[in-house]
């Protein structure tokens, strides 16, 4: 038990740069209170005293403003950030290194008991501020929720979901939940700007025109040296874009990229 502990004051330390000590991360972070009375309403729970777990739960809820069902499952070095507002389902599997920062709910779309109504987290997924993962599916290890992204289908391991309803954004090259770099980099909140799908979007549409205006402005060159024995009129229009105006620079910093 202690030795747990001690893992999940060291996972906050890790993650968390305002975190000073191990005492006032003992002392002071509701997210490692509500995980450590988790426990033992879950333990209730599983033994068959369900009231007991279920109030245990609630003194939880009171004390921390974290709400856990004691039917949830939590993994080892879960960091539960801020921690306000947060609710998980009876269901719910939070996976080992998992980090969920204040307001997330991982909830049921389900009314029928006896079934997986509450999502799956792999492995070291990031659920940022006020994201809702909603039903009973899988979220791949090492994956990404955005801030207030709505997520309602499974999200692939490694990959970013972001937006309402939440867009999936596959994981980049040699990127994956089970990356064994000695060093895997840790993104707070989940993304970063690069992840925008829509900014992409728009990144991939800008750079296409700035390429075809490109090619554009060497033909009319290439046809102007090729004619240069006769007037340039009577072989190239005068209206011949034989300079590129396309400010793609400009419109990706429009953008945000």
């Amino acid at each position: 038990m202690f030795s747990r502990l001690r893992s999940d004051i060291q996972c906050i330390l890790d993650r968390d740069p305002a975190a000073r000590s191990a005492w006032e991360v003992l002392t002071c972070y509701p997210g490692l209170h509500a995980i450590v009375m988790h426990r033992w309403g879950h333990w209730c729970w599983t033994h068959g005293l369900k009231w007991l777990g279920r109030f245990i739960s609630h003194i939880g809820r009171w004390f921390t403003g974290i709400e856990i069902h004691p039917g949830a499952k939590i993994g080892q070095r879960v960091f539960i950030d801020h921690g306000m507002g947060v609710v998980i389902g009876e269901t719910a599997e939070v996976g080992d290194g998992c980090t969920i920062y204040h307001g997330v709910t991982l909830g049921g779309t389900s009314l029928y008991k006896g079934t997986k109504r509450h999502p799956t987290l792999g492995k070291d997924v990031v659920v940022s501020a006020g994201a809702k993962v909603l039903g009973g599916f899988e979220v791949g290890d090492g994956a990404k929720i955005g801030s207030n992204a709505v997520v309602i289908k499974p999200v692939p391991a490694g990959a970013t979901a972001v937006g309402i309803p939440a867009r999936i954004i596959p994981s980049k090259a040699g990127e994956s939940a089970d990356v064994t770099a000695p060093e895997k980099k840790f993104t707070a909140y989940g993304i970063t700007q690069e992840d925008d799908p829509l900014s992409q979007a728009m990144k991939g549409l800008i750079d296409n025109a700035g390429s075809q205006e490109h090619q554009i402005a060497l033909l009319w060159q290439a046809i102007e040296k090729l004619s240069s024995g006769k007037p340039p009129s009577d072989c190239v229009p005068g209206d011949a874009a034989r300079t590129e105006l396309f400010e793609k620079d400009k419109l990706n910093q429009l953008v945000g990229k």
